[in-house]
């Protein structure tokens, strides 16, 4: 429902605490699973594409990932922080300090996309130099990789667009912004990268300029929307002036999503180095299991960006049973996604694999590698939903507790002894052994903050 004032149009979200919670759930979550699936493609189609390229090819942009998934991560995880101040100072009815949190959040997006397009592009042929010696890998590297760091900023100032809308409820509108953009990737990508008429082939080079258009056309949707349709709260650049307590609120839970999301990054690094050790085939087995780990994982993801909002909102509305509803519903509904995608990893590996790559050995060695990591999905569930959860509730520490014990404190050791005992098998297995051991300490850190919580009500 909208109601049109002085400042725009302006948006009820009481539907937030009042409309069934399953339905309410499913209507914010189903856009937000389509977005972020759709959002996956990118990364997906350049590298199937590449793929009939050249192994080589493959494996650049592979080393390239980290990078690219820090950008996002660190978009995303500011995102959060907006989205959840905006969602729970509406919950609150404090409409003018919704203004202040969505205003400074997109400042200081750009602020984080400069400065992200700035050093990463320098990084980049050290951090390269890190992973290969292969002078046309590098150069490959170097090509995709400038191409895509340096438009850094338009990723993290569409991604603060995506969150201030995803807090008030509209979940329509990014997921046609996201599809948009993944689909003139679709057709860009062919185009580029083999050259069609007077376009000439690109390759790699093509790969990226794809990617990158595929990125700016969301952004530019986005302004246009909010220039002609108005945002559901109000943008003013007096309000972009840091205010102490709103920026706290945003970097309380910002940072830390950050600094969570990022950590695969620096995980695919690490393990880069334990598997590159056996073999190059497993670095490329690493990169692509984590495209589709992505991939997997974005569903679960979807219902958890749904969550956030109406958690957040249901808190500052003091509701404690809907809290309750909401938390068990979504429990359950990633549990069942991440049940599909263990099945899937267990039953059909090889034809996975061979969507990107037509190496008998690779196929192989891949295939053995996900049936072992899938055995960790489904009590994987565990950690995501808590870690969500918290960081609705402003539990920014808590929450990356959980992420950094997931995705480093455990898996490197694991993976590190495990590789000199049993090889890369090893290193797989670490995969399930760290997912089993966050979930039990997800399911302590998450229990005593969520009563902390609602004692606060």
């Amino acid at each position: 429902m909208l109601r049109r004032g002085k400042e725009g149009v302006k948006m009820d979200q009481n539907f937030m605490k009042e409309k069934k919670v399953l339905p309410l759930v499913l209507s914010m979550s189903l856009p937000m699973m389509l977005s972020m699936l759709i959002n996956s493609l990118y990364n997906i189609i350049d590298s199937m594409f590449v793929a009939r390229v050249g192994e080589k090819a493959l494996t650049a942009i592979s080393l390239v990932y980290p990078l690219q998934t820090l950008v996002t991560s660190i978009s995303v995880g500011f995102g959060v922080g907006i989205s959840a101040a905006v969602a729970f100072f509406l919950g609150m009815g404090e409409h003018k300090k919704a203004d202040q949190s969505a205003s400074e959040g997109l400042f200081l997006s750009i602020v984080h996309g400069v400065l992200m397009s700035v050093l990463l592009t320098a990084i980049l042929p050290s951090f390269l130099r890190l992973f290969t010696t292969d002078e046309e890998i590098y150069q490959m590297g170097i090509t995709y990789g400038t191409w895509v760091l340096s438009f850094s900023l338009v990723i993290s100032v569409y991604i603060a667009y995506e969150k201030i809308y995803q807090s008030l409820g509209n979940m329509i509108v990014p997921t046609l912004c996201l599809a948009a953009g993944c689909l003139t990737n679709i057709v860009l990508d062919p185009i580029l990268i083999f050259g069609i008429g007077p376009i000439p082939r690109m390759e790699v080079k093509g790969a990226a300029i794809a990617t990158v258009i595929g990125q700016i056309v969301p952004l530019v949707m986005y302004l246009v929307w909010h220039r002609k349709k108005g945002l559901g709260v109000s943008i003013h650049i007096k309000d972009m002036k840091p205010d102490p307590a709103i920026c706290g609120r945003l970097y309380a839970v910002g940072i830390p999503s950050s600094l969570t999301l990022g950590m695969p990054s620096l995980l695919i690094t690490l393990l880069n180095k334990i598997a590159g050790a056996f073999s190059s085939v497993y670095v490329l087995v690493l990169g692509v299991y984590f495209k589709l780990q992505t991939f997997l994982y974005l569903p679960a993801s979807g219902i958890v960006q749904g969550m956030r909002p109406i958690l957040s909102f249901n808190y500052g509305a003091g509701e404690k049973k809907r809290m309750k509803q909401i938390l068990s519903v979504c429990t359950g509904l990633i549990f069942g996604i991440l049940m599909v995608g263990t099945a899937l990893f267990l039953l059909l590996p090889e034809p996975i694999m061979g969507m990107f790559s037509k190496d008998g050995v690779t196929i192989r060695e891949g295939a053995a590698a996900l049936r072992i990591i899938s055995l960790g999905f489904v009590v994987s569930g565990i950690s995501v939903v808590a870690s969500g959860a918290l960081e609705a509730l402003g539990e920014g520490i808590p929450s990356f507790i959980i992420s950094l014990l997931r995705y480093l404190v455990l898996i490197v050791p694991v993976a590190s002894i495990g590789s000199r005992i049993f090889g890369i098998t090893g290193v797989w297995g670490a995969f399930p052994v760290a997912e089993v051991l966050t979930a039990a300490a997800a399911a302590g850190i998450f229990t005593a903050r969520y009563r902390t919580c609602l004692k606060k009500l």
